[in-house]
Formats: C-alpha cells, sequence, structure tokens
C-alpha cells in the first residue's frame, strides 16, 4: 500500500492519469453518439462492445501483469450480470417515472447484485455460466418492453457530450486509482461498472421517453452473451497467450457476436403488426364481399 500511494504521489502518474481519462472519453462519446442515430438494435450493439472496459483493461494492462488481467476478468462477470439485473430494473420503472428515481433504484440494483454475486466466485467458467443465467432471465423479465414501440433517431446536443464525457472520464479514473489501491477484483467490478448504459439513460430519457430508452437498453441484453464469452476466453488465455494478444482476442469474440446478432436480425423475416393483421382482414373481407 505505501509503494502504491507513493507512485500515485507522482507527477508522471497524474499525467498518464489524464491522458487515459481523456482517451476513454473519446472513444465512448463518439460511440455513443453513433448509437443515436444508427437506430434501436444496431445502437445496444454498439453498446455492448467493450467502449468503456475496453481501454479500461488496456490500462491495466500497461500496469500490471498476466495474473493481474485474469483476477480483474474474473471480477468482470459479476459486473456484467448487474447490468442485465441494472437493465431490468430501469426498464421497470422507466415508463412510469423519470430518470432520476429509476437510474437511482437500478445503481441500487447493479451495486447491490455485483457485489452480491461476486462473493459467489467460482473461476471464470463458474462465474461465465452464472452471469449467462442472469442475463437469459432478464431477457425473459424483459420480453414485453422488447417488443414495444420503435426508438426514433434523434441528433445529441453539445451538453450531452460533455455529460459523457464526465462520466467516462470519472470512471476511467476509478478503474485505474482502485487497480492502484485495491486489487484486481475491484479494478475488475469498475471496469465493467455500466457507464455506456447510464449514459445512455441520462441523455436518451428526457429526450425520447422512458419506454423507448428502456427498450433500447433492454435490447442490448442479447450482446451482453458475447460480453461474457470474451471475458471468460479473456480470464482463460491472457497467462499463457500474453495481454497483447488476449486483449485482441477477446475484443474479436465481441464484434463477431454483435455482428452476428446484427446479420440475424436482417435476415429474419420483419414480424407483423397486429395493425397490419386487421388491416389484411379488412382488405379480404371487402374483396370478398359482392
Amino acid at each position: 500500500m505505501t509503494t502504491a500511494l507513493a507512485g500515485i504521489g507522482d507527477g508522471a502518474f497524474w499525467a498518464a492519469l489524464l491522458v487515459k481519462m481523456l482517451t476513454s472519453a473519446v472513444i465512448v462519446v463518439l460511440a455513443s453518439l453513433a448509437v443515436e442515430r444508427a437506430g434501436a438494435l444496431v445502437g445496444a450493439m454498439i453498446a455492448t462492445l467493450p467502449l468503456s472496459a475496453g481501454p479500461a483493461y488496456l490500462f491495466l494492462a500497461l500496469d500490471h501483469d498476466a495474473a493481474f488481467l485474469r483476477d480483474s476478468a474474473v471480477a468482470s462477470l459479476p459486473a456484467i450480470a448487474a447490468t442485465a439485473l441494472l437493465i431490468a430494473a430501469y426498464a421497470a420503472l422507466a415508463r412510469r417515472h423519470g430518470v432520476a428515481p429509476s437510474l437511482a433504484a437500478a445503481l441500487g440494483t447493479w451495486t447491490a447484485a455485483a457485489l452480491a454475486l461476486r462473493a459467489l466466485g467460482g473461476g471464470p467458467l463458474g462465474a461465465g455460466a452464472a452471469t449467462v443465467l442472469v442475463i437469459v432471465a432478464c431477457m425473459a423479465l424483459c420480453r414485453r418492453v422488447r417488443a414495444g414501440p420503435p426508438v426514433p433517431k434523434r441528433p445529441g446536443r453539445r451538453n450531452d457530450v460533455l455529460v459523457r464525457a464526465g462520466i467516462v472520464m470519472t470512471l476511467a479514473a476509478a478503474v485505474v486509482l482502485a487497480g492502484r489501491l485495491a486489487g484486481p477484483g475491484a479494478a475488475g467490478l469498475l471496469a465493467l461498472a455500466p457507464v455506456v448504459m447510464v449514459s445512455l439513460a441520462v441523455i436518451l430519457h428526457p429526450r425520447l421517453g422512458g419506454a423507448a430508452t428502456a427498450r433500447m437498453l433492454v435490447l442490448s441484453l442479447p450482446g451482453m452473451l458475447g460480453f461474457v464469452a470474451a471475458l471468460a476466453t479473456l480470464a482463460l488465455t491472457v497467462e499463457r497467450l500474453g495481454p497483447a494478444l488476449a486483449l485482441p482476442l477477446a475484443l474479436l469474440i465481441t464484434i463477431l457476436w454483435n455482428g452476428g446478432i446484427l446479420l440475424a436480425a436482417r435476415t429474419r423475416p420483419a414480424p407483423i403488426r397486429e395493425t397490419d393483421r386487421c388491416a389484411r382482414s379488412a382488405t379480404t373481407s371487402n374483396a370478398a364481399s359482392p
């Protein structure tokens, strides 16, 4: 602890921390702006890419060894399960309440779930399996929200960028400081804090409404399954392959998974809405009448 505190007091540490915070903010802000312009499903798949976790893990790799990254990856798995529960809690409240109470309850759910699931342990395979079960359960609970009205596309505003940048820079600083002071468990948990989800809710809820924002977040749940596979792979391979290969491999897994979801959605026939079904029935009846 004394050595870590001495390192934090060094001017070079704070300069490097500032660079890391700015880099993370640029990446996530650019990605979240793309989310608002790409539509619900595409936006959800972008949101579940490692936009904030990727830079966080890159910075951890620069500061720590492969064993630290392995332990951080295992510690991150409960955070993904907790994020799925956060989305479910937010979706249950956002259609009837404002952004502040909805997010407050959702973040409380995330914190309690992350700490409780982390205490269960289980290693990369056990924690990964538990996380998958939680995500699948949340997908089933949020099925009605997923089939809700389409999310409109709207351009962002200048103040939105400042809010998102502030959230991401705070997280980047917390992850780096946690890695120095509290070890891989805290760093891994904070690396998967729901920065993108919270940022999207803060920005979109007042403008699009709680129902549309909840649907976008619920659509991200299947993409989180790829994130689980990526973290489990990172934990199992980083000591054998090294961070230089294991980190890109984990990123590739998330890209391929989310791309597969988009491809499957594009090739799947569009569902017939109830209004369309009624219109077709009326047309058939009119055609059959003399």
